[in-house]
């Protein structure tokens, strides 16, 4: 080794060891992160976003004490594009997430995992000094145990490694299965229950958890106690079922004392499937419209977020990423880029988007582009899952439940019950709707707008020339 070199390492590993030590003596005095993570859980599904029937209490009181956003967005319209962008604070064409892993969707999709490259939240709060545990559903790798949750930062691990309609379901804890097949009607109430637990035997540490509940991800299901309960049918006891579990987590801090010292985010990985809703917005889950990509933001903080705030500039998921790291001090990862911005001006005041555009992808590929008011596909708007929709006919869903799964498998919602707009202009490339007066995006608008879509697509471009460098280094 040239001695330039050799002093050089000796130099930097002190101050990196330092900078560890560092964080573990403050860990004391950092404030506990919690980010719960709900599946499939649409735009309107929550009553603070204006669902008429839908009874969602504690999320409602978790709004009125802290802060509600309403035009936060997911990188993309499923599920572990989404999950790899929170972790890494980064689009998922630039960390490798671009479909989704599936033990039973054929060898690549079997073989689909976060690369090892990429640095995750729990790996950086772990080295901080805090206490990481997660609960639920990680998407992010099952092949091997070093690309699940504890492979990845997580000191422990309870849920499915991959969504409940994959077969096969199995719970796993570490790195082991423990069940199978899993019966889901109890999963949110266990989920519930082991975040307690894991809160109580943490109350004197720093802790980093993330809770990434299984439902309203299909096949629906809840326990006999909220089944029947809602008055909504079976997604609406769902959302009791899941609503109680968030609601006895924000009891559970407020017990232990720890209310004023635990930043507490919840959003959702993408839009609704059928029998949710978008709350007025064109498309679901899978589809380039707003249905797909909008979804639900509330943070609590007491004595940091002021109460009932609200805030209407726009967001994305990797911006949860740079947010809890800023509140705790920490810096992100060097030597990358981070697309994620703090947005705790959001959360406390009136501030404006910190980003310039946000970008929408499908699969590989940009596919729009928007700011606080237009929204620019520049490839032609798409909702696959429409094509299910054939009013007064059932589906037979092909991923059948997985052995014991469910309480109520006739009364799965049906594609009759679209969550979203199926109405507007038909899809062609280049449209451009203003989400201001037309948040459906029924109406193009570009010809009366050339200067925005100029705009719109010169941000575009340049984003699309990094998409197409990260690929090219994948070759």
């Amino acid at each position: 080794m040239k001695p330039l070199l050799l002093l050089n390492r000796l130099f930097v590993m002190p101050l990196l060891l330092s900078s560890v030590v560092m964080g573990q003596a403050d860990a004391a005095d950092q404030p506990n992160v919690i980010v719960i993570l709900a599946d499939d859980l649409g735009y309107g599904d929550l009553a603070c976003y204006g669902h008429p029937k839908f009874k969602t209490p504690h999320l409602d009181r978790m709004a009125a004490e802290g802060a509600r956003l309403t035009q936060f967005n997911t990188p993309m319209p499923f599920c572990a594009p989404t999950r790899a962008s929170l972790l890494t604070g980064r689009y998922p064409f630039r960390c490798g997430m671009n479909g989704n892993p599936a033990p039973d969707g054929g060898p690549a999709a079997d073989n689909l995992a976060l690369p090892a490259s990429e640095v995750l939240l729990p790996q950086m709060f772990k080295q901080a000094g805090y206490v990481t545990g997660m609960i639920g559903k990680w998407h992010l790798g099952h092949k091997h145990p070093n690309q699940m949750p504890t492979g990845r930062g997580f000191d422990e691990y309870l849920g499915i490694l991959y969504s409940n309609d994959m077969r096969p379901v199995e719970l796993i804890e570490g790195t082991e299965a423990i069940e199978y097949p899993v019966v889901q009607a109890t999963l949110t109430r266990r989920y519930t229950a082991r975040a307690l637990d894991f809160i109580g035997r943490n109350k004197s540490n720093p802790f980093f958890l993330y809770l990434a509940h299984v439902m309203p991800h299909k096949p629906l299901a809840t326990t006999q106690q909220y089944y029947e309960q809602s008055g909504a049918g079976l997604y609406g006891d769902v959302l009791m079922d899941l609503d109680a579990g968030i609601g006895e987590v924000l009891g559970k801090i407020k017990e232990l004392g720890l209310d004023e010292n635990t930043f507490v985010v919840f959003t959702s990985d993408n839009g609704p499937w059928f029998g949710g809703s978008t709350g007025g917005l064109r498309g679901m889950k899978g589809s380039t419209y707003e249905g797909g990509y909008r979804v639900p933001c509330i943070a609590r903080w007491p004595g940091k977020i002021p109460s009932g705030h609200v805030n209407h500039s726009p967001a994305v998921m990797m911006d949860v990423f740079a947010t809890v790291l800023s509140v705790c001090g920490l810096t992100p990862p060097a030597e990358r880029v981070i697309d994620g911005r703090d947005i705790m001006p959001l959360f406390t005041g009136d501030a404006a988007s910190p980003h310039p555009a946000i970008f929408g992808q499908r699969a590989g590929q940009l596919a729009n582009v928007r700011d606080s008011r237009w929204k620019l596909h520049v490839a032609p708007p798409r909702d696959n899952f429409a094509a299910l929709h054939k009013p007064g006919e059932r589906w037979i869903d092909p991923r059948a439940p997985d052995g014991v799964t469910i309480l109520a498998p006739y009364e799965q919602p049906q594609p009759s019950e679209h969550p979203g707009l199926l109405s507007g202009v038909a899809p062609q490339p280049m449209q451009l709707f203003d989400l201001r007066s037309d948040p459906g995006e029924q109406t193009d608008v570009g010809e009366a707008n050339s200067d925005v879509v100029t705009r719109l697509r010169s941000l575009y471009d340049k984003m699309d020339l990094d998409v197409s460098l990260a690929a090219a280094k994948k070759l």
